[in-house]
């Protein structure tokens, strides 16, 4: 019979392991360690003590070391990586046996909250420098993450005025029966003001704090303890209070090259933001660059050309959908006659300007069809009794080449890349690693944890070219 393996807790070693025997060579942590080496703490901002006195603090390399460390492996709490630096032997290596409590792990983040973002952008910038990065493909998109706040704590505007003329009610209350004890004083040293007084009150102040604070913002929802959440639509939880992450993703390597959060719903302008900090980071932009119907606006695609940024945005609404039965009258089939300031239906019926309205914030041209009545075909172009209209958007000819370069096979082919380029981390970062809530509330922190977890995305994306030896660091 042959023997089982089991643990000798007796056994002893003549000579111990040396530390850098722990790890095995491909972990991970080793390239969390040379990347941080790498890294110029000082010049990225990264706060350091300049005293002598006093008992020794860590170091900002071995405090970020742990946090890329944790974002890596599903420890994004403070508490839970303070028990890995004991439990975890490549953190403990990592760390050279130093136990870090999570005090010190929060105040390093709270501190250096714009230094780690300049990591994810330093990360990047190691990729491009040595040709890891293509720039022929990109794709832009945005995806809802869930903030801190809990979902059924939010106040709507209507439920504030209401919750006011409440407690108006009942400080009003208070102030007669203390005008009525003023009155009917008979010598008593004092009075009191009626329980509960000071508590409407102070509750008052709060709910127009609260109201000033949706003027402010000119909000008509808001959340108590993290303002700058906003009710978003989510695909797992519904219309919930999230933020808006957004992510430049490069077709070749997989990497994200750009990131940011956004405290707006939708991503309409959030095209040249993004495509300009890919310029920042990169040095470049690439050759082109593909989003979805949500980016399709447009004054991002009228900025877009203006600074010779190349993009595909898919038309959404601009386009007819293979299954509409009546496609052949959708308002890319109608042509603008610049001449004669006029449209031409598919049939060749002239459709004449009629007056001017505002839309979407813009004020745009309406045109009518005049011979709705004898056309034979009017109600499967239009159901309106009056005849089918046709609006004209001032940067009408912005969207008129995006269509026209659109209708290029290649440039179609690029679009259909789009979905597996950008929506491919998006699932990674949710399934594999486990991000879909921010942990602390503010944009500027939702802002620190996306980059932190988009740089541990990369460097999941470059342990290959680290193992094949095409990764190196300064």
């Amino acid at each position: 019979m042959s023997r089982e393996i089991r643990a000798d807790y007796q056994q002893r070693l003549l000579f111990p392991l040396s530390v850098e025997e722990w790890v095995p060579p491909e972990h991970p942590a080793r390239l969390i360690r040379e990347v941080v080496d790498a890294l110029d703490l000082d010049e990225l901002g990264f706060e350091r003590r300049r005293s002598e006195e006093g008992r020794p603090n860590y170091g900002a390399d071995l405090l970020l070391k742990v946090w890329l460390y944790g974002y890596l492996n599903r420890l994004r709490s403070s508490r839970r990586l303070e028990r890995a630096c004991y439990e975890h032997l490549s953190l403990v290596w990592l760390t050279g046996q130093h136990y870090p409590d999570h005090n010190t792990l929060w105040r390093f983040w709270q501190n250096n909250r714009a230094a780690l973002k300049g990591v994810y952008k330093r990360v990047v910038q190691f990729a491009v420098q040595q040709g890891l990065v293509g720039f022929v493909l990109h794709a832009v998109d945005g995806t809802k993450i869930a903030a801190h706040a809990a979902r059924d704590k939010g106040w709507t505007r209507a439920q504030l005025e209401e919750l006011l003329a409440e407690v108006d009610a009942v400080v009003e209350a208070g102030m007669q029966q203390v005008e009525a004890a003023e009155a009917a004083e008979s010598g008593a040293p004092g009075y009191e003001l009626p329980p509960g007084w000071a508590v409407a009150a102070l509750r008052r102040e709060r709910v127009r704090a609260a109201l000033g604070q949706m003027e402010v913002r000119e909000r008509t929802r808001l959340h108590p303890h993290d303002p700058d959440a906003r009710l978003m639509k989510t695909r797992r939880e519904g219309m919930t209070w999230a933020h808006n992450a957004q992510a430049v993703v490069d077709a070749d390597s997989g990497l994200i090259v750009a990131a940011a959060v956004s405290a707006e719903e939708t991503d309409n302008h959030q095209l040249v933001p993004m495509l300009e900090q890919v310029a920042e980071t990169t040095g470049q932009v690439a050759a082109e660059t593909v989003a979805d119907s949500g980016y399709d606006d447009g004054s991002a695609l009228a900025q877009a050309e203006h600074k010779r940024y190349a993009v595909l945005v898919s038309q959404g609404g601009h386009q007819p959908r293979n299954d509409n039965p009546h496609k052949e009258f959708h308002i890319s089939q109608f042509q603008y006659d610049t001449e004669r300031d006029c449209w031409w239906c598919p049939r060749q019926e002239q459709l004449r300007f009629e007056t001017e309205t505002v839309k979407y914030h813009e004020r745009v041209r309406v045109y009518r069809c005049g011979a709705f009545r004898e056309c034979p075909v009017r109600w499967h172009c239009s159901r309106d009794r009056n005849g089918r209209t046709v609006t004209l958007h001032p940067l009408h000819a912005v969207r008129a080449r995006q269509q026209a370069k659109q209708q290029r096979p290649e440039k179609r082919a690029l679009l259909r890349r789009r979905r597996q380029i950008v929506e491919a981390p998006f699932g990674f970062i949710k399934e594999a690693l486990g991000f879909r809530r921010f942990s602390a509330p503010g944009t500027a922190n939702a802002e620190t944890q996306w980059s932190l977890i988009c740089t541990a995305y990369n460097l999941y994306k470059l342990l290959p070219f680290w193992w094949a030896g095409r990764l190196r660091f300064a």
